[in-house]
């Protein structure tokens, strides 16, 4: 039977403790983040540097955010088990070494080894979030923690992604890595110093064989969405076969953990609304909006006959910059105001205004830049601080106590999901209504309306998640050990 948690009984740390505990924990989110924002204005100069093309290097990212997705889906419960500052403190160190291979590659190959080896990392963000769970007790104040945590998702206030271009520029793509590697370092002394070890389900088993066919089932399917994004290029062979290969890896999961003693998630749980229905809203968020800014918003400001005609690094600063600076400092207020006022509500009013954002996008800011501006500002309000914090939230907070990992784990599995389709199917509707549009916008304007009505989907479905009451101020219960979760035999709806 799984024994007690080993860390200090949840809510007894003192405040000043618990700001050094957060801002060791920020300082690894913020490491994990710059692995994939601060890159992207470098790609080209990657490119150039290897001697090959952007197909290519646009490759290692997608090896790097597959890899981050697959581990995301079972080393938060791993962390459950041997300790979660044990592995953070472990993918801290993983990062470093990815780091510092890719900073030294001196060919395509060798930064591929060191993309790969960080991707390890993925659910730095999750467990962190679990840590912080398990030491405040007060709502409010793990909501402020939560948001300014999760925030950091959206880019670090547009800086990272402005910094890698400029040292792309000065000193080459590897000044990048190494700039990684040193913060990397630090967060790596602060969580050794300051984090807090906990394992709440210290004495179970790991089910590594449920872990195989459950990264087999994502990995296919990721799989399949990025080449899918490939438009006339995909392979359908490839589509098809990723998507098929996944449903009989998935069934081969249920099988197992239907089975064994100790799975990996027990299939109850799987059945739960608090699961289905919180990952179904996650992807459909993620389907809805992330390709709309990152990707029609970023294209249409640098088409020159359609658009704006802007340069990379004009748009990046003009449109991502402001929707990166918004979401962190909106994000700790959205996620302070959630004990409050619900995390099912809060969410609701970010999606909202992702629809209202996005249409207005649609159509009247394929046609006005200082519009379109305004609507991406909206989509990292509502979008980046507030939707993306209360999602990643309720991944924490609804997962059942004897299995606080599992769920954050398949929840960041489904943003990954999200995100692929998005570039998927946003773009590609774009490109087959482009041609005919006599502006020269009604493929982006039919790109952003499908991303609204998928966003519209998410809010519809995100009616259908539970309330996780014990997360909220009206009926959590101060003199609890342990801050639970909502109880799976009892999700009520209000």
């Amino acid at each position: 039977m799984p024994t007690p948690s080993t860390s200090t009984p949840t809510g007894s740390m003192p405040a000043k403790s618990i700001a050094a505990l957060t801002a060791a924990l920020l300082a690894a989110c913020i490491a994990f983040q710059l692995n994939a924002s601060m890159l992207s204005p470098a790609l080209v100069t990657m490119a150039r540097e290897l001697k090959t093309d952007d197909a290519t290097i646009g490759l290692s990212q997608t090896l790097y955010f597959t890899l981050a997705a697959l581990f995301s889906l079972f080393l938060p419960r791993l962390s459950d088990i041997v300790g979660r500052k044990r592995v953070l403190v472990a993918m801290l160190a993983v990062m470093f070494v990815g780091s510092v291979v890719a900073a030294l590659a001196v060919n395509v190959p060798m930064l591929f080894t060191g993309r790969i080896i960080q991707g390890v990392t993925g659910p730095v963000v999750p467990i962190s979030l679990l840590v912080l769970r398990n030491e405040i007790r007060d709502p409010k104040r793990y909501g402020a923690a939560l948001g300014l945590l999760t925030a950091v998702n959206g880019g670090i206030a547009g800086i990272d992604a402005l910094a890698g271009g400029w040292i792309a520029t000065h000193f080459g793509f590897r000044g990048i890595f190494w700039v990684i590697a040193v913060v990397t370092v630090i967060a790596l002394a602060l969580v050794a110093k300051w984090g807090v070890e906990s394992r709440p389900s210290s004495g179970t088993r790991m089910d590594w064989v449920g872990v195989v066919p459950l990264v087999v089932s994502v990995g296919a399917l990721l799989t399949a969405f990025n080449e899918a994004g490939k438009l006339g290029d995909a392979d359908p062979v490839l589509v098809v076969g990723g998507v098929v290969v996944a449903l009989v890896a998935f069934a081969v999961f249920w099988a197992v953990e239907s089975r064994v003693r100790e799975p990996l998630v027990e299939t109850r749980f799987l059945r739960r609304r608090a699961t289905w229905a919180l990952l179904a809203t996650t992807f459909l968020t993620m389907t809805g909006v992330f390709a709309v800014v990152n990707g029609l918003v970023t294209s249409l400001a640098q088409n020159g006959d359609a658009g704006f005609g802007m340069e990379a690094d004009l748009a990046s600063l003009v449109f991502l910059t402001p929707y990166a600076l918004v979401g962190w400092v909106v994000g700790p207020f959205a996620g302070r105001l959630a004990p409050t006022l619900g995390y099912r509500a809060v969410l609701r009013v970010g999606l909202v205004g992702s629809i209202v954002a996005t249409v207005l996008m649609a159509v009247v800011g394929v046609h006005s830049l200082p519009v379109l501006v305004t609507a991406t500002v909206l989509i990292g309000i509502t979008y980046a601080g507030i939707a993306n914090i209360i999602l990643n939230g309720l991944g924490i907070v609804l997962s059942p106590d004897s299995n606080p990992g599992f769920l954050p784990g398949l929840n960041a599995g489904a943003f990954n999901l999200g995100a692929g389709v998005s570039f998927a199917v946003l773009p590609a509707l774009q490109i087959a209504l482009g041609v005919g549009g006599s502006s020269g916008t009604a493929g982006y304007s039919g790109g952003m309306l499908l991303g609204a009505a998928i966003t519209t989907a998410a809010l519809a479905t995100s009616f259908l998640i539970p309330r996780p009451e014990s997360a909220e101020t009206g009926t959590a219960h101060p003199g609890s050990a342990q801050p639970g979760t909502a109880d799976p035999q009892k999700e009520t709806v209000r």
